[in-house]
């Protein structure tokens, strides 16, 4: 054994060490408040609205087939259901809660939760449910003389169409203002996008979305597509809907891992991307947020709910009459809609991405990844995963980047979409 170099890496040891036996109990900790939250929301729930949400802390193989139905479960994440929790396992929750009083006709969905916000932005959805659209940003071509091309900007989790309208439409040329059409969207249930809660914003509620607020009502024949993080994955399924119309896919930090079964990728996805570890602060967020259906309708509560208070507080101590669009987005969202959006998108989407990636190779669709070398959301071997699939495909690692790859770097990658949309009609 060479003692030297066991010496100099004794301090790294000890320190994963210690994160790994410190995350095993907190996160043991966290599965048993999970178990008893699961109680409490039940019970309060059925006093505040007269009866309980569903909820998914009950396992699909524990109860001989009676599961959710709904029109649109067989699109549900499996993730939703087969998040590990070692309490829930051992039967805790059997005293407590009875699976059959979940399979209503109706899944037991009410127009708002007492525990979400309910100014005029967030319960908007409720008076117009029937022609339901996407908030969306569009900058016309500057010319109406010359034929114009278009581009779709999706943005990722937590996020809203701000992300490209304060980062690339301002520092888009004169010359490509003329010739090209913007479409920056909201996606639904984040930003100022509707926020329905008698959805399950599955891969095809979102894509519905965004074909009814900008593909259809727009006439687009043919459209550029340029995502970040979660928003690749509805890029991939948008493009493989519509291979033809499709010029180029510029994807910023895309979720996409290599798998061997397509039954594996969901779960597979959930543990890469939440790992349920303390360190660093980042990954431990999102365990908690995509582990703990409860929990995380704690934060949601705390946080998005009062998100016009916070608004005010922050906007006392710094002085500022606007804040900045980041914290803004962190909180224009509902825990239903953000809950499940992770599972469905994130986590479902993983085991389809490999079918659109074959039928955009077919295509010949050009794709184009951005990824940032220090990105601690999603790792930088997700680009490499896609090279290996797509070897036509462009990866370009930016060695100090973040999972937010654009900020810093707006006009540098600016000129890049422009090289990217222009060469397409050279």
């Amino acid at each position: 054994m060479d003692w030297e170099v066991l010496w100099r890496k004794w301090p790294s040891i000890t320190a994963e060490f210690f994160i790994t036996t410190t995350s095993f109990l907190v996160f043991l900790f966290l599965d048993l408040i999970e178990v008893i939250l699961c109680v409490f929301y039940r019970y309060v729930d059925e006093l505040l609205e007269g009866k309980a949400a569903p909820c998914y802390c009950q396992i699909r193989t524990q109860h001989n087939g009676a599961i959710v139905e709904c029109e649109r479960e067989s699109l549900l994440s499996e993730t939703l259901f087969a998040r590990k929790n070692i309490f829930r396992e051992k039967g805790l929750l059997r005293f407590a809660t009875k699976w059959e009083d979940f399979r209503t006709e109706d899944c037991g969905w009410v127009n708002q939760r007492w525990s979400d916000c309910g100014c005029e932005s967030c319960v908007s959805w409720t008076t117009n449910d029937d022609k339901l659209r996407l908030h969306v940003v569009v900058k016309e071509a500057v010319s109406e003389e010359e034929e114009t091309e278009n581009v779709i900007f999706l943005h990722g989790f937590m996020s809203s169409s701000s992300f490209w309208t304060e980062t690339i439409f301002p520092n888009i040329s004169l010359l490509t203002n003329r010739k090209f059409r913007f479409f920056a969207v909201d996606l639904l249930g984040f930003g100022r996008s509707p926020k329905p809660r008698d959805c399950l914003y599955t891969l095809k509620d979102h894509l519905d979305m965004i074909e009814n607020s900008t593909i259809f009502p727009s006439q687009l024949n043919s459209f550029h597509l340029v995502a970040h993080s979660m928003g690749c994955v509805l890029a991939l399924a948008l493009a493989a809907r519509h291979p033809h119309a499709v010029k180029s896919i510029t994807l910023f930090a895309p979720p996409y891992l290599a798998h061997d079964k397509e039954e594996e990728a969901s779960l597979m996805a959930l543990e890469r991307l939440a790992i349920r570890r303390i360190w660093p602060p980042l990954l431990f967020g999102s365990a908690v947020m995509s582990w703990y259906e409860h929990l995380g309708r704690c934060v949601c509560f705390v946080v998005c709910r009062n998100h016009k208070i916070w608004e005010g507080i922050l906007k006392l101590i710094t002085g500022r009459r606007n804040l900045d669009f980041k914290i803004m987005d962190m909180t224009r969202h509902t825990h239903h809609s953000a809950w499940h959006t992770m599972h469905n998108v994130i986590c479902g989407g993983a085991k389809f991405v490999d079918g659109y990636l074959e039928i955009l190779k077919r295509s010949k669709v050009k794709i184009n990844v951005i990824q940032g070398g220090r990105d601690k959301v999603v790792p930088p071997e997700c680009s490499a995963n896609l090279k290996k699939k797509v070897p036509d495909a462009d990866i370009h690692i930016i060695p100090n980047a973040d999972h937010s790859v654009i900020f810093g770097r707006e006009n540098d990658l600016t000129r890049y979409l422009e090289t990217i949309w222009w060469s397409w009609n050279e």
